[in-house]
């Protein structure tokens, strides 16, 4: 089970220093250490709208993040509250707060728009905060979602940011909730009530013209539905008389207005039920360490002048994450291998079953901790250093039953060497005494178990370096004839080469094995490749029919308000994913 993150109190995310965005290293430490899934919830709006009163609530707590009590900012840059899930056992709620809007002091707002788009991408669920109702107003005031193009890249590829290609901004996109605070209107159409829902989808209906004025009415509004189709709205009530709202956060229970609270209820219950996991595309959930990198690398492009890529950030995480899971795969190998392997081995299959059983679960590992492994760049690394740690697995054994032969043959054959020494065999007959007694030894050799892959050749090496020996009895043993010493030497030829063949045979059957061995390694690479893309698609296609779903009800509503146009270009949209589907299957050329 993942350790539990509780964080007393909110750090600072990111600094905005004279309009410098900077990364908190202190904040990055906490999300380091955070191995659960994280649902992320941002919440942003005009400064002194009570934005971080909502944070505190979703956080479980009534003091937290500063609530302020002047007409001044607050909050300065993204502050981060990490906080165990109320609703979501071995998940961590990271509540962002981010500085507030339009702060006349600031002079321009340039860092907004980033605060803005940093909001975006970081989170899960998106929170706008507003005072009053959605009037005109209310629209301008949020021209940073029509800026969302101009301030994110979706991906790398030139001339592909355009509002009329939003499916690559919805997949990566959260889920966006308004806010409406000191709401005082009566929420009813003609006569009839209506929800906090359907007044926001009223408010987001398009004005029918091309005129200027028409295209400023339409073009914040066209970019939520397109970015946001996922969307919900929350109204309240004042909290409290007029006086007392400077201190809100020291306000008794009673001393609030009950529907206000109420409706506080309903959307702390909403935000904690329904937000989801923070995820990449492709359905990849983030943890702490992911949303670190993420939050790294798009401050970083900001900071150097880029816009924010989404895909480049997922690839840089990607090429973190993959570099990781391949220290991993071979560190389960070679814990594997440390226990399962006793060197040396019978045989070198023996060795190479071993190997394979591990080498099957550093691949498991590795496609368990690694994602968008572009031309498996990163399996193909796995699968040469797996390569590598077998050779030298099998070196090691050679070298292991070697040096376990040879300490083998010096114990059964040194006493054959001091008998020889001491001239025992010297004499008539000596020279078929010696040759029995090699035999006998011999056959002790052989008797011994677990000497390994050299055995074989030891043994040979080893009697050949006693040849001379043999052949100086020979020749000076007065008992044998010239005819059968002659003969005794065209035995030893033949006994000779017949070891030299067998030799031959044993080495083209090990490489033999070891090039079925090689194969086996390429099709279980493939093999697992093949389940995780297939794996990946499902998810991919899942995720793309979720995206076509909410585009198909947009254009519906397009169509139903009159707007042919728009609708069309939303068609265009819808093929173009469902052609996109079409062509996503997977492809297997690795190694």
């Amino acid at each position: 089970m993942a350790p539990e993150i509780n964080l007393p109190g909110p750090v600072s995310l990111i600094d905005n220093t004279k309009g410098q965005l900077v990364v908190n290293p202190e904040a990055l430490k906490i999300l380091s250490a955070i191995t659960q899934p994280v649902v992320v919830v941002a919440i942003v709006g005009l400064y002194r709208t009570g934005k971080s009163y909502l944070m505190n609530k979703l956080a479980g707590k009534k003091n937290g993040f500063s609530l302020g009590s002047t007409v001044r900012s607050h909050t300065k840059g993204i502050w981060m509250w990490c906080v165990p899930h109320p609703k979501k056992p071995e998940h961590t709620l990271v509540l962002l707060d981010t500085e507030g809007l339009g702060d006349i002091e600031k002079g321009d707002n340039e860092n907004d728009s980033w605060i803005f788009a940093l909001a975006v991408l970081l989170s899960s669920t998106f929170v706008y905060n507003s005072m009053g109702t959605i009037n005109q107003q209310a629209m301008d005031q949020l021209h940073y979602v029509t800026e969302l193009t101009d301030r994110i890249k979706a991906n790398s590829s030139p001339g592909n940011n355009s509002v009329e290609d939003s499916a690559d901004f919805v997949s990566f996109f959260p889920a966006f909730v308004w806010t409406l605070r000191d709401f005082t209107l009566e929420l009813e159409v003609d006569g009839e009530p209506i929800t906090a829902d359907d007044y926001l989808e009223l408010s987001l209906k398009l004005r029918k013209g091309t005129d200027k004025k028409s295209k400023s009415f339409n073009d914040p509004r066209l970019c939520i539905r397109k970015f946001f189709p996922n969307r919900k709205c929350f109204i309240f009530d004042w909290p409290a008389q007029k006086k007392y709202l400077a201190r809100l956060e020291q306000l008794k229970e009673e001393e609030l207005n009950p529907d206000f609270i109420e409706q506080v209820a309903e959307f702390c219950s909403y935000i904690l039920s329904h937000s989801n996991v923070k995820t990449l595309s492709g359905g990849i959930p983030v943890n702490g360490p992911r949303l670190e990198s993420l939050v790294l690398t798009y401050v970083n492009a900001i900071s150097s002048g880029d816009l924010p890529c989404m895909e480049n950030a997922v690839l840089a995480l990607a090429q973190i994450e993959n570099s990781a899971a391949v220290e991993k795969a071979i560190a389960h190998y070679e814990q594997q291998m440390g226990q399962k392997v006793q060197l040396p081995t019978e045989t070198l299959q023996e060795l190479l079953d071993l190997h394979r059983d591990s080498e099957r679960e550093a691949i498991e590992v590795f496609m368990k901790n690694s994602f968008k492994d572009v031309d498996q760049t990163f399996q193909r690394k796995l699968g040469a250093q797996l390569e590598a740690r077998q050779d030298d697995f099998c070196k090691q054994n050679s070298k292991a039953s070697s040096d376990c032969c040879m300490a083998l043959l010096q114990d059964i054959f040194g006493p054959l060497e001091e008998d020889v020494k001491q001239g025992t065999f010297s004499k008539p007959g000596g020279y078929r005494l010696f040759i029995q007694k090699q035999q006998e030894l011999k056959k002790k050799y052989y008797q011994v178990p677990r000497k390994g892959i050299q055995a074989e050749e030891v043994l040979k090496k080893y009697l050949e370096s006693k040849e001379d020996v043999a052949d100086a009895l020979l020749q000076t043993d007065q008992s044998l004839s010239e005819k059968e010493k002659a003969i005794e030497v065209e035995r030893i030829k033949a006994e000779s080469a017949e070891a030299a063949k067998k030799m031959l045979e044993e080495i083209q059957k090990k490489n033999e094995q070891m090039m079925e061995q090689k194969e086996k390694s390429y099709q279980e690479h493939v093999k697992q490749l093949t389940e995780k893309m297939e794996r990946d698609r499902a998810q991919l296609m899942a995720e793309q029919e979720k995206t076509l779903a909410l585009k198909l009800q947009e254009q519906e509503r397009l169509l139903k308000e009159g707007f042919k146009n728009e609708s069309q270009r939303l068609q265009k949209e819808i093929r173009d994913i469902q052609m996109r589907s079409k062509s996503q299957q997977p492809m297997c050329h690795i190694l």
